[in-house]
């Protein structure tokens, strides 16, 4: 197995790698923007859009480099609906409301966090209240659904007309899944989906080979293996449930952060806090804090492409500047509060530094909220982020070193790794606290103390 494809939809582009085995490093990766379609009959997702140009690149790379497997990350939330025919109904954004209308008759049915490790989220970032409210308002829907998978294993059914669940994608807040026994929550049973759910698997096996048709319009050859497929912040996870000893934590950064603790202190989780328990490729409950840094790094940035210098983050220090959260209201470790500067910043550059600062802190509040203990390692954008890491080392509990990740993207690579037989060593590099680490450290400090 030496190049393997990876389809990686995360919720702000989709995205088609070619990765090395040997390496783990990319050769090629081509993007297109990942916009839901406004409907009707509600905004969803560009199932038809993806499926051309995936296949259209497919051909490409398998024509200039070879493709021997291919592999499926996807962001979670979202499962796609076949009907008999395999027909796809519009796959639902889970930043839509709808499913809000409908709030306090799901609450009457949906298991408790003990239960599920899912908390209790607006809109449909809990699936299963995207399959309640579909049901309620699509009076002739239960008749027509015919199966549901979870959305790896959509790119999966068609690439090799095998269905399946992943078991990380179910273990991703939907309410349907009990981390702790490894099977269904009570809740499909309630919806009246028990049968409908196609079987869950783990992200390693083989999901089926390529079919004939899809064969015959990329090149590849049609005994291609294609992987059953990986929820993304589990795919960044990957390599190190494989190869690093426990207790350590990964922070997974896109549009998304989240900071998964493997091994750490028991700690009592509060799902008020947007503090859930995913399943890793594994199968093992994995408790996790989040919020949504990428999207907030876009919103305070507008734009901007100032680069900090040392003098903005003198004046940052100088002057208190901070963000106080949340910048995102809807998620994370501080849902419902209102952002607020503490004070004004005179240039760009000041306010990019304040805004790393303030994701690298709320990237310590959701570790400290789920036990993180031993090494952090950093995976995705946020690992490029000097002022970002920073912080984190200067703050780190006990002094233990934080690491970013060597590597560009951590799903690819991880969702790579599905496809090989054998654990492969992630290349990290070691991020030193800083000089000013005891400034960093007070800052942190004052911050926490305003929230307070």
């Amino acid at each position: 197995m030496t190049r393997i494809a990876v389809i990686d939809i995360g919720k702000t582009n989709a995205k088609l790698a070619l990765v090395d085995a040997a390496t783990l490093s990319e050769i090629e990766v081509v993007t297109r923007p990942n916009r839901p379609l406004p409907g009707p009959p509600w905004p969803h997702a560009d199932l038809d859009g993806h499926w051309r140009f995936f296949l259209h690149h497919l051909a490409g790379f398998h024509q200039r480099h070879g493709i021997d497997a291919i592999s499926v990350t996807t962001h979670g939330a979202s499962a796609v609906l076949l009907d008999a025919s395999g027909g796809a109904l519009p796959m639902l954004d889970y930043e839509h409301p709808g499913p809000d209308a409908l709030a306090a008759a799901y609450d009457a049915i949906r298991p408790d966090f003990a239960r599920s490790g899912s908390p209790r989220l607006p809109a449909g970032l809990n699936l299963g209240a995207q399959l309640h409210w579909l049901l309620h308002t699509q009076p002739d829907l239960r008749d027509r659904i015919a199966h549901i998978v979870t959305y790896p294993q959509y790119w999966g059914w068609r690439l090799t007309g095998e269905l399946a669940s992943d078991v990380t994608s179910l273990g991703c807040h939907t309410d349907l899944w009990d981390p702790w026994r490894g099977e269904f929550s009570e809740l499909p049973a309630r919806l009246g989906l028990a049968d409908r759910i196609a079987p869950a698997r783990r992200p390693a096996e083989v999901l089926g080979r390529l079919r004939p048709s899809v064969a015959a319009r990329t090149g590849l050859r049609a005994g291609t293996p294609v992987m059953v497929g990986i929820h993304d912040s589990n795919a960044s996870l990957y390599p190190y449930v494989l190869g690093q000893a426990a207790p350590f934590a990964v922070v997974s950064t896109g549009t998304w952060v989240v900071a998964m603790a493997v091994g750490g202190d028991p700690v009592a989780l509060d799902p008020a806090r947007d503090v859930l328990v995913n399943v890793n490729a594994l199968g093992q409950p994995v408790p996790s804090g989040r919020f949504m840094g990428g999207r907030e790094f876009e919103v305070i940035r507008a734009g901007s492409n100032a680069v900090p210098g040392d003098a903005d983050r003198a004046r940052v220090l100088r002057d208190g500047l901070a963000i106080l959260p949340a910048i995102e209201p809807e998620s994370g470790p501080f849902r419902g509060r209102a952002m607020r500067w503490s004070t004004d910043a005179h240039s760009d550059g000041e306010r990019m530094v304040a805004l790393s600062w303030y994701l690298a802190l709320m990237t310590e509040t959701c570790l400290g909220l789920v036990g993180a203990c031993g090494p952090v390692i950093v995976e995705g954008p946020f690992a490029r982020n000097r002022d970002f890491l920073a912080m984190l080392a200067a703050r780190h509990p006990q002094g233990v070193r934080c690491a970013a990740s060597a590597s560009a993207t951590g799903t690819s690579a991880g969702a790579a790794m599905l496809a090989l037989d054998r654990a492969m060593p992630v290349q990290t590099r070691p991020v030193a606290p800083p000089a000013d680490a005891a400034a960093l450290r007070a800052y942190g400090d004052a911050w926490q103390a305003a929230l307070a």
